[in-house]
């Protein structure tokens, strides 16, 4: 029903953000993901989502079309509602998200809070095929963080997710500010 709204940003906090639209405020539930990308200035558009339940009318705001995209698909998975699909956009960047379902990654999901292991491998079974349509050119190189970049560029490589995961992991306990390249030059000395 609704595809986007462009007004001025009243109030943001983690969970939520109201943005006023021709006098009136829309309550919206974003992710962190959401939140880390809200401009500083007043004038903001937020992607929409409208869920309508028996007891609510919600409506959940995203920065990018790929956020949206992946929540939808999110949603689309039984026993994943609105709020675990916000919680694994918080966890996780729509392109990580992506990439953990693409490959199977289930463990990665079940890291996040109130995704078990039931949960988390219906997600991976059900959207495996789908998650390719989504428009990645959001890829990890845009917008996507060091850790998240490095991971993909080393599993292409063909090493093994759980070894490149420690091993960058590693290194950007030693240096949260690395950049891709040093952190992926780094990681293939130790793999």
């Amino acid at each position: 029903m609704f595809h986007h709204f462009v007004g001025r940003l009243v109030e943001k906090s983690p969970a939520h953000a109201v943005v006023e639209c021709g006098g009136v405020g829309y309550y919206f539930h974003i992710s962190l993901t959401t939140y880390g990308q809200l401009p500083a200035g007043p004038q903001v558009t937020l992607l929409a989502h409208a869920v309508y339940r028996e007891d609510a009318q919600l409506l959940f705001g995203f920065m990018t079309a790929a956020e949206r995209d992946v929540f939808l698909l999110l949603l689309g998975v039984s026993g994943v509602g609105a709020n675990t699909a916000r919680m694994i956009l918080s966890a996780l960047q729509p392109a990580e998200a992506i990439q953990a379902i693409a490959s199977g990654n289930s463990g990665l999901l079940q890291k996040i809070k109130g995704i078990g292991a039931k949960t988390a491998q219906r997600i991976v079974i059900d959207l495996r095929d789908k998650v390719g349509k989504v428009d990645a050119s959001v890829s990890l190189g845009e917008g996507g963080s060091a850790r998240g970049e490095a991971i993909q560029a080393l599993t292409v490589l063909g090493f093994a997710r759980p070894a490149v995961e420690k091993a960058v992991a590693s290194i950007l306990a030693k240096d949260p500010e690395a950049t891709v390249e040093t952190v992926v030059k780094q990681a293939l000395a130790q793999l």
